[in-house]
């Protein structure tokens, strides 16, 4: 194409530095034009690294928007901001790839999604794990019928002791909880995305704050400050489907598990079952026996070949510009983010209320 989308980037902190702007200089379509972040030094880098010759820095959000050269923005901003800078930039007249999750609350997200359709600008949500290997072999699998009717299903994101201690991770003011919304939310969207259910009937969900108050307590990332231990440690989720489908939700930064394993899901329909928990292992029933397969995604073992295995972010990035460039609806659409979202926010609920969230829908 003549002329390549001109990208902005809002906030550039781990999340755009670890999966978004790498991903998107390698896309030929695209040149990143304007960076932003309210610390002046990161949007300086980042211009430095991953900017076109002349790219503007800005520590003001909307000073960026004020450029109507610009076609796309991705907002990479902690959890709060999400909402009301997403629609600042559908309403400035850029498309929007906003990180996950979709927003702090429901409300938010609706906001977003109305603001979208009344633009009619492409908006879309970070969920990168749909674009792995095994996650597509799945859902094409799910397609096909393989599994038949999937009637259970369970969302793993588990760590044993993985509290991210920097940033604002623990703040739940800025990101609105901890693991649930952190993690959770992409081993949720990978599950609702495997049955194509976005119809919830109610939820019942318990959140926890059990060991995030021990001191000097044993992490990968060293010892968290109990005192800016503000999120849960973690939440579990129980949810049940118009349909009759069960959903649960099993989320922790911090848990007494060996049975670890995050952006994960396992599935049980009519006509078999799988799982991601030792790569992706699909089972059934043939001529009256029962079989296990283990798929797998790599070189098959041919001589010099090392195969070619793309990253889920670089995957996402592509499928992102090519949606815009040839006017397509995104892989992962606002209204399926706006459901992982209503489900996680009836988790929160429910487990303040001690009682079942039921969706009038």
């Amino acid at each position: 194409m003549d002329k390549k989308l001109r990208v902005g980037i809002i906030g550039c902190g781990g999340i755009a530095n670890g999966k978004h702007m790498p991903s998107l200089a390698k896309i030929a379509e695209i040149e990143m034009v304007a960076f932003c972040d309210i610390i002046i030094e990161k949007a300086e880098s980042a211009a430095k690294e991953y900017g076109s010759v002349g790219a503007n820095v800005y520590t003001d959000y909307k000073e960026l928007l004020k450029d109507d050269t610009i076609d796309v923005v991705h907002v990479c901003t902690p959890n709060r901001s999400h909402s009301y800078i997403t629609v600042d930039v559908l309403e400035a007249g850029k498309h929007v790839m906003c990180e996950k999750p979709m927003a702090k609350t429901s409300k938010e997200a609706r906001e977003m999604l109305e603001a979208a359709k009344r633009t009619g600008k492409k908006l879309t949500i970070g969920y990168q794990n749909r674009f792995r290997a095994d996650s597509r072999y799945l859902k094409t699998t799910c397609e096909n019928g393989g599994l038949g009717d999937i009637y259970f299903a369970k969302a793993h994101a588990i760590r044993r002791r993985a509290v991210p201690t920097w940033g604002v991770f623990l703040n739940e003011f800025e990101q609105g909880g901890g693991p649930l919304i952190d993690i959770g939310t992409h081993a949720l969207d990978l599950t609702l995305w495997m049955l194509d259910n976005y119809k919830p009937k109610y939820v019942v969900g318990n959140v926890y704050h059990k060991l995030s108050k021990k001191e000097n307590a044993a992490n990968a990332w060293g010892p968290w400050d109990p005192s800016k231990f503000t999120v849960e440690d973690s939440a579990f989720g129980f949810i049940t489907m118009e349909n009759g489908a069960t959903i649960i939700v099993e989320s922790s930064w911090a848990l007494n598990s060996l049975e670890v394993g995050e952006a994960q899901t396992s599935l049980c329909g009519t006509e078999g079952g799988a799982d991601m928990k030792d790569g992706l292992r699909i089972n059934g029933e043939n001529l009256g026996g029962l079989y296990e397969t283990k798929v797998d995604f790599g070189s098959n073992g041919v001589a010099f070949n090392e195969g070619i295995s793309e990253e889920p972010a670089d995957v996402e990035a592509r499928s992102w510009i090519d949606c815009i460039l040839n006017d397509t609806q995104p892989i992962v659409k606002p209204e399926q983010a706006l459901i992982v979202t209503e489900i996680l926010e009836a988790i929160y609920e429910s487990s303040k209320t001690r009682e079942p969230v039921y969706f009038n829908k």
